[in-house]
C-alpha cells in the first residue's frame, strides 16, 4: 500500500513548508539517512501503518525494526523533534511513545493538526494543549489529549506519484483513494472508530471522479483502491461515486475493501460492473446468525446470502474474509460459516479464514476479554499482541478446524498460509505475462497453488 497518509499530509503542509517524504517499502531504511542529511530538515516525522502482522501463530513485531532501522538510525545524525503518527501509532499513542522516545505524537487525523505543532514549535511555545497531540518531555509521557476530527475531508489531493517513486507499486500495489473517513458501525473488534471517528465524513463523488481521472491521465493504467473500511457506507455514495466515473467515461480499473452487505444492491453491482470494478473484498467476518450478534456486525446472514448472490451473477472476484473464535464461536457455529462457504461462494474466489481476533484496547473485545477474567483491566495488550479464542472451543480445537477446512477447500487459506512462497509468486508473475492475464492476482496464484499441492510442492 503506498504511503496515502503522508502524501495528504505534504499537501496540507505546502507551502508553509517545504516536505520531502521517505517511502521505507521497499528501501527498507537503507538510504534514509542519505536523505536526511541531504535534506537537513527541521522536523522528522514517522507514519506507522502497522503495530504487528495479526497472524496469532506467526507474530511478527513491527517496532522493533522500525526503532532499528529507520528512527535510530536518524537520531544518530540529527537532533531535531521527532514527531509520530499513523494508524498503527494511533491506536498504541502511548506505549509506542515510550519505547521509541519520541519528541511528539499525533492520534488520528493530522492534516489540521500537524501545521499547528509546527508553527508551536517553530515559536517555541508550550505544544500541549493541541488537540490530538501527546507530547514527550526528557523520557516522561504527559499522558492526556483530546481528539479532534476534521469537519471537511475534502481538501487536499494527495498526488501520490508525484510525492514518491510510483513505479514499484505498479505490479505489486494500487493507486489508493479515500472516498470517506469514519465508521458508524460497531464491530466489537475495530479499531477504525477509534483512528477516525465514528461518523461518516464523505467526499464529493465529483472531487473523487476528478481526482481518479488526473491520476490516470498521468499514469495511464493503473489499479485504483477504494480504501474505505466499507465502500458502500453509507448507502447511495458509492452509487454515486460509480455514476460518476461512467458520466466521465473513465477507462480505468478498480477495486475496493469491504463490501457491506446490508447495502449491497443489484444496482449497486451493475453500476461498479459499469464503473470498471474488477475485484472486490467481502469481509462478513462470519456466516453464523449467533456469531453476527455476538461480533456486532449490522447485518443479517440473509442479507450475507444476498451479496453473495449478486457477486456471482456479476462474477465479480472476490476475496473474502472470515474472523473466527469471537465470543460465543464453537463448533455448531463453524459449521454453519464452512456451510456457507460451500454453498456460495465461488471456488475460484479466495477465503482467508483467520483464527483468534487481536485485541485492541477501547474496544468491546477488550472489555470482553477482561469481564471472562483473560486479562486485567486497564492491563496493555500492545506487546506481546493478545488473542481472543472463545472459551467454548478454544485455540487448539479451532486451528484443527481451520486446517480441515482447508485441507477440503482448495480455496480457503488459514493466516499463515496466505503469503505465497516467493517461487510460487515469480511463477504466477511469468504466467500473466506470458499469457496477458488480467485477472486478479489472487486467482493465478490460487491455481497454481493446486497444481503443486497435486504434485506434492506444498
Amino acid at each position: 500500500m503506498p504511503p496515502l497518509g503522508l502524501c495528504l499530509l505534504a499537501s496540507a503542509l505546502e507551502p508553509q513548508y517545504t516536505v520531502e517524504i521517505y517511502d521505507g517499502v521497499f528501501d527498507e531504511g537503507k538510504s534514509l539517512q542519505e536523505k536526511v542529511l541531504a535534506f537537513s530538515p527541521d522536523y522528522i516525522g514517522f507514519s506507522i501503518r502497522n503495530i504487528d502482522d495479526v497472524v496469532a501463530d506467526r507474530p511478527v513485531f513491527y517496532i522493533d525494526r522500525i526503532i532499528s532501522d529507520f528512527i535510530e538510525p536518524v537520531r544518530k545524525i540529527s537532533s531535531v523533534p521527532i514527531i509520530l503518527g499513523g494508524s498503527g501509532f494511533s491506536i498504541f499513542p502511548f506505549d509506542v511513545m515510550r519505547v521509541t522516545g519520541a519528541s511528539y505524537g499525533i492520534v488520528g487525523e493530522a492534516e489540521d493538526i500537524l501545521p499547528q505543532l509546527l508553527n508551536c514549535l517553530d515559536q517555541g511555545l508550550d505544544c500541549s494543549g493541541i488537540p490530538n497531540v501527546i507530547v514527550g518531555d526528557s523520557g516522561l509521557i504527559w499522558e492526556g489529549y483530546q481528539l479532534r476530527f476534521m469537519k471537511d475531508v475534502r481538501r487536499g489531493l494527495s498526488e501520490i506519484d508525484r510525492r514518491i517513486d510510483f513505479n514499484p507499486y505498479r505490479q505489486k500495489g494500487v493507486y489508493s483513494i479515500q472516498t470517506k473517513r469514519g465508521c458508524s458501525h460497531g464491530c466489537i473488534y475495530c479499531s477504525y472508530p477509534l483512528i477516525e471517528g465514528k461518523k461518516f465524513r464523505m467526499r464529493d463523488p465529483a472531487d473523487i471522479a476528478e481526482e481518479i481521472a488526473a491520476a490516470s491521465k498521468r499514469l495511464g493504467f493503473v489499479t485504483f483502491e477504494f480504501v474505505d473500511s466499507t465502500f458502500n457506507d453509507p448507502k447511495g455514495h458509492a452509487e454515486a461515486i460509480c455514476r460518476e466515473i461512467i458520466r466521465r467515461k473513465l477507462k480505468v480499473r478498480l477495486r475496493t475493501m469491504g463490501i457491506n452487505p446490508r447495502h449491497a444492491s443489484g444496482e449497486l453491482f451493475e453500476l461498479m460492473t459499469d464503473a470498471g470494478f474488477t475485484q472486490i473484498d467481502a469481509t462478513p467476518d462470519t456466516a453464523s446468525p449467533r456469531m453476527l450478534k455476538a461480533l456486532d456486525k449490522g447485518f443479517n446472514l440473509d442479507e450475507i446470502r444476498k451479496m453473495a448472490e449478486l457477486i456471482r451473477q456479476y462474477d465479480l472476484p472476490t476475496m473474502w474474509f472470515f474472523l473466527f473464535g469471537g465470543p460465543g464461536e464453537n463448533e455448531e457455529t463453524l459449521k454453519e460459516t464452512f456451510d456457507f462457504i460451500d454453498e456460495y461462494v465461488n471456488p475460484e474466489d479466495l477465503v482467508y479464514m483467520n483464527a483468534g481476533m487481536r485485541v485492541y484496547p477501547n474496544t468491546p473485545l477488550y472489555d470482553v476479554a477482561v469481564g471472562e477474567g483473560l486479562i486485567r483491566a486497564g492491563e496493555t495488550v500492545f506487546h506481546p499482541p493478545f488473542y481472543y479464542y472463545s472459551v467454548l472451543i478454544g485455540k487448539k480445537v479451532l486451528d484443527q478446524k481451520i486446517n480441515e477446512a482447508a485441507k477440503l477447500r482448495p480455496n480457503c487459506l488459514p493466516a499463515l498460509a496466505t503469503v505465497p512462497p516467493p517461487a510460487m509468486i515469480q511463477e504466477a508473475l511469468a504466467v500473466r505475462a506470458s499469457q496477458n492475464l488480467q485477472e486478479p492476482m489472487f486467482r493465478t496464484l490460487l491455481r497454481i497453488r493446486r497444481v503443486w499441492t497435486a504434485n506434492g510442492r506444498l
